[in-house]
Parts: C-alpha cells; sequence; structure tokens
C-alpha cells in the first residue's frame, strides 16, 4: 500500500480496499461490527505512522491514533507535549477532536501505538473517560485495539477500558441535595 497525497491532487491506492483522497484515508470495510483483520491491521499501521509525527520532547515516549469512523474514514493524532505538562494533548484526544471538528460523530474503532515493545500500550485515564463520553453521546460501543511495535494487538472495548464508568448522563439523575444555586 503506498500513500503520497499531495493537497491539491488525490491519489489513489494500490490495495483495492483502500483509498485516499487530499490526505484522508477511506476505507471499504462494509461489517457492521467486526473488523476484517485487514482493516485492523491498516488502522494499527496508520497510528504507528501517526507515532512517528508526535512532538514529545520531554518524556520521550511516542504515541500514535488511528481513528476509524462509521462512514469509513481514518483520521489520525499524536501526542504533542507542551512544557507546561498539563497542556499536552494525547493522541487519542487529538485523533477524536479532529474527527469530530470535520463533522464526524460515529466510530467503529481507533488503534494506538507507541514504542513499548514488552505490553500493550493503553490510553491513559483521562483518554479512557474521553472515548467514553464520545461514545456516550454520539451512541455506539466501539473496539479499541492496543497494539506493539510489531503490529501484535489485543481488541478491547471502550466498555471494557472503563467499566463501571461516570457520563454526562450521571449529570441529570435524581440528586439528594440542593446546591447553594438551588436555594
Amino acid at each position: 500500500m503506498t500513500f503520497s497525497p499531495t493537497p491539491k491532487q488525490p491519489s489513489r491506492a494500490v490495495m483495492d480496499q483502500v483509498e485516499f483522497n487530499c490526505g484522508v484515508m477511506h476505507i471499504k470495510d462494509h461489517s457492521p461490527r467486526q473488523l476484517s483483520e485487514e482493516t485492523v491491521k491498516m488502522l494499527i499501521q496508520r497510528s504507528q505512522e501517526a507515532k512517528q509525527r508526535a512532538y514529545c520532547p520531554y518524556s520521550k515516549f511516542r504515541v500514535g491514533a488511528a481513528l476509524l469512523t462509521l462512514d469509513n474514514c481514518v483520521i489520525t493524532g499524536c501526542n504533542v507535549e507542551n512544557a507546561c505538562y498539563n497542556l499536552g494533548v494525547c493522541a487519542e484526544r487529538n485523533a477524536i477532536s479532529k474527527a469530530v471538528s470535520e463533522g464526524h460523530r460515529s466510530f467503529k474503532a481507533i488503534a494506538i501505538s507507541s514504542d513499548l515493545s514488552d505490553q500493550f500500550i493503553t490510553p491513559c485515564g483521562g483518554c479512557r473517560q474521553f472515548i467514553r463520553e464520545v461514545k456516550s453521546l454520539f451512541g455506539s460501543n466501539w473496539d479499541v485495539y492496543l497494539s506493539k511495535p510489531d503490529s501484535s494487538y489485543r481488541r478491547m472495548t471502550v466498555d471494557e477500558l472503563l467499566p463501571v464508568s461516570f457520563g454526562p448522563e450521571q449529570l441529570y439523575m435524581r440528586k439528594e441535595f440542593e446546591t447553594l444555586t438551588d436555594a
């Protein structure tokens, strides 16, 4: 599979399962739930490519993510650090925010990669909550592929990553106390 689109000129991949247009990858995986092995491998490869663009001068911990939308677009993100540590952005939140800002609201899967070879990369707690919130707001349970540099992976669901989680629906549940603004 080759990928060398320029912003002004669309290109096509040689693989009949994949089409590239202006830097956004579209795949032809029409399965409603379970992704084909070929699609999972492509998603992991795209997360590894995104990892190469990480800006991590402080932690030296590169992370890439590739998000597959319901309409088969692949949107990538990488971690971007900042000297003020809490202003950094994780790869998963970067990809999801980018997708939402481009109008995507439903997702099939996300693949995450790093340079860890002894264990599968997992999202941090903040990213797990972010992924869970997106799942809750846009109404689909999607798969999370945790990978290693050799492209081996472990598939988990969002619910498995963050069981018994807190989400926006709890904000609207009946409460037993009054707040200062309620009085």
